[in-house]
């Protein structure tokens, strides 16, 4: 069942019906086949655009629906709980925007943030490589200047899109010191390999990109040279508030379906969600969905403010990823040996809850930003 919304706005509540929706009709009965086929949807993108969903909190005047971080990411979370692939490319496609819309010049901003806000484009955000994954500044992929453009080369990793998108923002080394940020448009130069054979959300493509002689112009450079780290930083908090809304609805999708299972399932001459021990366990369930959606909810809110959310974000991307987890797995024990086949959704919903442990930011990594923040108070 849809999860009760307190949203600020007239205007906020018709948009996340518009959402629920979609995610009813239009993505939902498309999720299973496609996952299973490992088809990339890049239609149901295209239908997200035009419907203004793919650049929710981001202005009108370039072309954004300028919704506030709570409203976007209630959207999102509705996205999750019909198709987790979905949602997380929408994600990635809003945080591939946000260091343009964030850092950019007015000028950088007027003439690309609309293109990639109208809907017809797909980005993706190319920051880790195989050896630099937590650890991004130990990234080596290399831009160097060559008249009016940078040449790039180098291989990045795990890239979510990788060779489906229309644009990439890129992360490169412009000196032995310095990390720099662009906005790099697919094209010749840049090719992806294989993609990865993955346990779960099979329907998004995750591949290495390669950039072999790219050539980006120079005025596409986002920021300064040597800004790079501190943009990629910035725009991973955000992304993060987007992973732990897609956790919540993948929760709750776990969470319906389990409740619904228990209530027509019967053992003993009654329905199993009235055995206590069953019962117990779906309330947890419920009260973990319920208490991650509230820590995300806190952190957008204190971002929508103006407040430092850092902390929040990370501890709002542990909580969620990790109830997700929990919530996912215990689906599949309350559905018992059906869970564990691929007649019910449950068994896929776990697979896709552990890639939410890892992406983002590990959550070990969220641990360690949290516990530094606890250093500065």
């Amino acid at each position: 069942m849809p999860a009760e919304r307190l949203l600020p706005t007239t205007e906020a509540e018709d948009l996340i019906s518009l959402v629920r929706e979609i995610a009813r009709d239009e993505l939902k009965p498309r999720a299973a086949e496609a996952e299973e086929q490992e088809r990339f949807p890049r239609d149901v993108f295209r239908l997200l655009g035009k419907s203004g969903l793919l650049g929710l909190p981001y202005p009108e005047r370039f072309g954004g629906g300028e919704q506030p971080y709570e409203v976007y990411l209630q959207a999102l979370e509705e996205i999750a709980s019909a198709w987790m692939s979905v949602a997380v490319g929408t994600s990635v496609h809003v945080m591939s925007a946000y260091p343009l819309a964030t850092f950019g010049t007015p000028a950088q901003r007027d003439r690309w943030l609309p293109t990639l806000l109208e809907g017809d484009l797909l980005g993706g955000y190319a920051l880790s490589e195989t050896h630099a994954g937590s650890d991004a500044g130990a990234l080596s992929t290399r831009a160097v200047r060559d008249g009016d453009d940078y040449v790039v080369n180098g291989t990045k990793a795990w890239i979510t899109h990788a060779g489906v998108a229309d644009f990439y923002t890129l992360m490169a080394r412009t000196s032995e010191k310095d990390i720099s940020c662009f906005l790099a448009e697919n094209g010749s130069g840049i090719t992806a390999a294989a993609p990865e054979r993955k346990m779960g959300l099979t329907g998004s493509v995750t591949a290495q990109l390669r950039f072999e002689d790219a050539r980006v112009p120079a005025d596409r450079l986002i920021g300064v040279e040597g800004d790079g780290l501190k943009i990629a930083l910035d725009a991973l908090n955000s992304g993060r508030l987007g992973i732990a809304a897609c956790a919540v609805g993948l929760g709750q999708a776990a969470l319906d379906e389990a409740v619904a299972y228990a209530k027509q399932r019967t053992q003993f001459g009654k329905p199993i969600i009235e055995f206590q021990g069953l019962e117990f366990l779906l309330a947890d369930m419920a009260a973990g969905v319920e208490s991650a959606r509230a820590t995300y909810l806190e952190a957008a809110r204190r971002k929508d403010r103006g407040l430092p959310f850092q902390r929040q974000a990370s501890i709002a991307k542990l909580v969620a990823t990790d109830m997700a987890m929990k919530v996912t797995t215990d689906a599949v024990q309350v559905l018992g040996g059906a869970g564990y086949t691929r007649d019910f959704p449950v068994e896929r919903y776990m697979r896709e809850a552990k890639v939410l442990q890892i992406f983002e930011g590990t959550n070990q990594i969220q641990r360690l930003v949290i516990g530094r923040a606890l250093r500065k108070l």
